[in-house]
Order: C-alpha cells, then sequence, then structure tokens
C-alpha cells in the first residue's frame, strides 16, 4: 500500500510572493483548508511544506508555503506533485478506496478470468475501472456493486463480475 497519496499537482506560481495554483486531484479541494502541512515530490526529494493560506481561483487551490515568499523559490517546482501521508488523507466510507490503493491489483472475473487493474476513470456517476485482462484484452468495468464482487486491499485481489455486452 502507498504510504504517501497524492493531493494535488502545482500548475503554475501565482504572483509573485511565493504562491502556488495547485491543481487538486482529490474529490473534495476544501479538504486544503483542513490540511496543516503537505510533502512537495521534487522527483530527487520529499520537502515538507507548512501550509500558510489557502485561497480557492476556479478550479484550483492557491497555496501559499511558510518561508517561501518569492516567486522564484517556487517556480522550479511547476508540475510537481504534493502528498500527504495516509494519516492526513480523508477517512473512507464503506466500499470507498484509494486509487493509489486499487492500481496494479490482481484481478479474477467469477468465471476464472484473471487481468490487472490499470488504471481508474473518474466518471460523474461512478468510477470505472480500466483492467487488463491475458485473453479478453482490456475492458471497462463500472465500479458498481453488481460488478465488483470483492476487493481484498491487503492482498491486492479483487473478484470481479463481467456483466454482458462489457467484453
Amino acid at each position: 500500500m502507498e504510504q504517501l497519496l497524492q493531493v494535488g499537482v502545482i500548475s503554475s506560481t501565482h504572483g509573485v510572493r511565493g504562491e502556488v495554483k495547485v491543481f487538486p486531484t482529490t474529490d473534495d479541494p476544501e479538504r486544503f483548508l483542513e490540511l496543516k502541512d503537505v510533502i512537495l515530490d521534487s522527483g530527487k526529494e520529499q520537502i515538507l511544506l507548512k501550509i500558510q493560506g489557502v485561497k480557492f481561483f476556479k478550479q484550483f487551490v492557491i497555496l501559499k508555503f511558510k518561508g517561501i515568499d518569492n516567486i522564484n523559490d517556487i517556480e522550479k517546482y511547476k508540475g510537481k506533485s504534493l502528498l500527504v501521508t495516509r494519516e492526513d488523507a480523508v477517512e473512507l466510507e464503506e466500499d470507498e478506496y484509494y486509487i493509489a490503493d486499487l492500481i496494479g491489483m490482481q484481478v479474477e472475473t467469477d468465471t476464472g478470468e484473471r487481468g490487472v487493474l490499470k488504471d481508474v476513470l473518474e466518471t460523474g456517476a461512478n468510477e470505472v475501472y480500466v483492467i487488463d485482462f491475458e485473453n479478453l484484452g482490456e475492458v471497462l468495468v463500472p465500479a458498481i456493486h453488481s460488478c465488483i464482487l470483492n476487493v481484498d486491499i491487503e492482498n491486492m485481489q479483487m473478484k470481479v463480475h463481467l456483466l454482458e455486452g462489457l467484453v
């Protein structure tokens, strides 16, 4: 299981005082109001940043970090991910999972077909799991109770039922 979960990606700077526009990759951008710090993944290292201010602009979250007061100090981090520890992540409801925990999961159908969950598409109604099956190729499976029979996060295994018309 991933111990760090992505909550956003720095898309650009905002003004000259070190603020950044962040594209949120979390279901609830308002959660940034409750976060005290985030981890910046620079690609070479992970840097703990204390959040000093949070604003919202269109689909972006504008963040100000403590100790970063100049555009030049933050500009080099455009395109980099902001992460939180699992302890700081949003608490999940029953039958909800972090996408990072699903990617790479071994999948088996109720008829014995085997595959690997490659991606999760977020649609308006429900998520759709992109599963690459050995014999069936890529299949899009809606994340609904009639298709997803069992999810075992600890053992990275999922049991699914393919409704007629999915293959």
